[in-house]
């Protein structure tokens, strides 16, 4: 895995969050930065902070810079030294490995940056917020221009993205990793999760996690759970959706079936995986590309239902075998599923079994190190145009 160079690789990530901030996005590049440092690189990660401070911080011996937040538009926090930042740290690192979307960032790598090589990680396009999309899309070809190569997590966003189709010659794929020892269950999580179970009465249990954002879908899921008895969904996540969807349950009259459990250690987390009879990501457009927490829950034996964004979600469950694959905004359609999983424990711990194997095959963290190794020595042999 090494790579031939007289020094020490020197990578820095650029991205708007970072741990201990929670997400799929942030929680992958800790994977990487803690990850590669094992393996001799020199990680370093630039990203804004939570409020109007200015810090340096070594986490996990990874250092981590965080600039002055001032304002935040669309989910996009603004941070002004983050341009300068930019500039003075990327003139001693080899690779710049932005995490997209985040256009400020984006906007100061094109201004600031210089690193001998740029790379990025295409998480998603900007799908909602559609006036930014129009301000932001200049700047992005521009990047994706620039960019020696581009991670995507799965061949079908490659196709499914205008953006990428347009360079999907120099896109690589790059599953994401998950830590799999870090999911494996030990007598203390199999007593929290009993814990959990006993909490609600022994109902099976249907497990979200992620950030409450407007995609995820909570709302269709909160009307199928009228549909759905004798089990309860628990939502784990906060954001700027959580209040809505909160007084839609209480309004639906399924406070007793539905609970808001808010921000949740990461122990925590662990041992509701464990507890949970099956796992469900209802999201209901294209800004869900994978689903992170969908490889958690198979690395816990959690049968998956998702829904069919013709992204990467149907790409990591697959319908029939890891789980059940429904119609987006279709909580009728939610609901049978449910049902279905629900109405049969052998075929549950079948399709939990069947990801479990897939997980394990296919999205371990130590197989996005290696490809993540050669995807920055292939970036570094590319001739610039």
């Amino acid at each position: 895995m090494a790579i031939n160079q007289p020094h020490p690789l020197r990578v820095l990530y650029l991205y708007k969050d970072y741990f201990p901030v929670l997400g799929g996005i942030e929680n992958h590049i800790k994977l990487l930065a803690e990850g590669l440092r094992r393996h001799g690189v020199e990680t370093q990660v630039l990203v804004t902070n939570t409020t109007n401070h200015t810090v340096d911080e070594v986490s996990s011996g990874v250092p981590v810079h965080k600039t002055a937040r001032q304002v935040n538009v669309s989910s996009a926090p603004v941070s002004l030294p983050f341009f300068p930042a930019v500039r003075r740290l990327e003139s001693g690192v080899d690779i710049a490995h932005l995490h997209m979307p985040y256009p400020p960032g984006e906007v100061a790598q094109l201004l600031m940056g210089r690193s001998r090589r740029l790379v990025a990680t295409y998480h998603s396009d900007i799908v909602r917020q559609r006036m930014l999309g129009l301000l932001y899309r200049p700047f992005l070809w521009q990047v994706l221009r620039r960019a020696d190569l581009i991670a995507v997590s799965n061949p079908v966003y490659v196709q499914d993205s205008p953006f990428l189709r347009r360079h999907a010659k120099k896109c690589r794929v790059i599953h994401f990793g998950v830590d799999l020892d870090r999911f494996a269950s030990s007598p203390q999580i199999r007593e929290e999760a009993a814990q959990w179970q006993a909490r609600y009465a022994g109902q099976p249990l249907i497990l979200f996690v992620g950030r409450l954002r407007h995609y995820k879908g909570i709302d269709v899921l909160i009307e199928a759970m009228r549909q759905v008895e004798k089990a309860h969904a628990l939502i784990v996540g906060i954001g700027p959706m959580e209040a809505g969807w909160r007084a839609q349950v209480q309004a639906a009259g399924l406070t007793d079936r539905i609970t808001f459990l808010g921000e949740v250690a990461d122990a925590g987390v662990l041992a509701l995986y464990h507890a949970a009879s099956l796992f469900v990501l209802p999201s209901t457009n294209r800004a869900e590309t994978l689903g992170i927490v969908q490889l958690e829950a198979m690395a816990c034996g959690l049968p998956l239902i998702c829904t069919e964004l013709g992204t990467g979600t149907s790409y990591v469950n697959q319908n029939g075998i890891t789980g059940l694959v429904v119609a987006p905004n279709d909580a009728q359609a939610l609901a049978a599923a449910l049902n279905s999983l629900l109405a049969s424990p052998a075929q549950r711990q079948a399709m939990g079994a069947a990801g479990s194997r897939r997980v394990r095959a296919e999205f371990s963290i130590d197989a996005m190190l290696r490809r993540t190794l050669d995807f920055y020595q292939e970036a570094l042999a590319t001739d610039r145009e």
